[in-house]
């Protein structure tokens, strides 16, 4: 005769609703990072720094901030493996080439196409899963990828008739590469997470300090700025951008994008444009063209149909997402 259960009823219909509190976290933590980083573009321009420069110095900046925390963190869980350490050393890195990358595209080929470039990572990201862990791309995914393109194209105003700035191959090349480093760093962080799930602040310390150094060293070969030159008022915009822009905004990205399938990290993030329209305008006076505008509705609303907000093709008729494994810890 079969023991009965010793669940009780009210312990079986917790086990949903706990399930579905952890992902809307997980979905609000990433949407907050996305909304701090909105605000990244916004300090920089205000900081006027030489860009290559500003990349390094928010990393090193940062890193002041993130050890006392992962000192305390270390107290508290105990050290970041090894394995962790290498993990978060080679997302850093990815992350150094994408900023150093953006940086110089901008310079070529203009801050609006540069932008429309660098969200290659919405397909990198779910790509390298699908590669590398098996992870399968949902139906709900794939058919608003192209809405989301699109969208994007709007917001970075290559729909205007008169595009500004030169459309040089090498500054297509470096967006793209920034683009591809972006992807491979919420990839690798989300692969990292998912192994030490209790650590948040070191791996991000450790992927910090491999982005400063990366940066670093492309600002020492394009000649970079004197330190001595940069204002009071310039530090104080390069201190905010740290804050904000890099330890907050990745410390929330990375513990929600370790509980999320790729595909639903990347498409939240593509609000990101959306919300730098908006705070440009506020902030820098810059408003918006009307398919600019456009752009960001169209933008919210596929990120909708890709997460399930809004009705669209599902798999199996109950709308599960078409995942072989998750990393998510459990």
């Amino acid at each position: 005769m079969p023991l009965p259960d010793s669940r009780s009823p009210c312990d079986a219909s917790r086990a949903p609703r706990l399930a579905i509190s952890s992902r809307t976290t997980a979905v609000a933590a990433v949407l907050t990072g996305a909304v701090c980083l909105s605000a990244s573009a916004i300090l920089v321009k205000l900081a006027g720094v030489d860009a290559a420069t500003t990349a390094w110095l928010r990393c090193a900046i940062a890193v002041l901030l993130l050890v006392p925390l992962a000192l305390h963190e270390r107290a508290r869980r105990g050290p970041l493996p090894a394995a962790g350490i290498a993990w978060a050393l080679a997302a850093g890195t990815a992350l150094g080439i994408d900023y150093a990358a953006w940086a110089t595209s901008i310079y070529q080929v203009g801050a609006g196409i540069s932008t429309v470039l660098i969200n290659v990572q919405v397909i990198v990201l779910p790509l390298l899963a699908f590669l590398i862990d098996r992870e399968a791309i949902p139906v709900r995914f794939l058919a608003a990828l192209p809405l989301m393109l699109i969208g994007i194209s709007l917001v970075g105003g290559l729909w205007e008739a008169a595009a500004p700035g030169p459309k040089s191959a090498a500054g297509t090349a470096f967006g793209v590469l920034a683009g591809i480093g972006y992807g491979c760093y919420l990839f690798i962080t989300r692969r990292a997470g998912a192994l030490a799930p209790r650590h948040v602040i070191q791996p991000l310390t450790w992927a910090t300090v491999a982005a400063g150094a990366t940066a670093a060293s492309v600002s020492l070969l394009s000649g970079g700025a004197d330190l001595g030159s940069i204002s009071a008022r310039s530090w104080t915009f390069l201190a905010v951008l740290a804050v904000i822009g890099q330890v907050v905004a990745w410390l929330f990205i990375n513990h929600g994008s370790a509980r999320l399938a790729p595909t639903t990290t990347a498409g939240l993030l593509l609000i990101q444009p959306a919300l730098a329209l908006g705070l440009a305008a506020a902030v820098l006076g810059e408003q918006p063209s009307g398919l600019q505008l456009f752009g960001a509705v169209v933008v919210l609303v596929s990120v909708a149909i890709a997460n399930g907000a809004v009705p669209g093709p599902s798999v199996g008729g109950k709308g599960r997402p078409m995942t072989r494994r998750s990393l998510t810890p459990r």
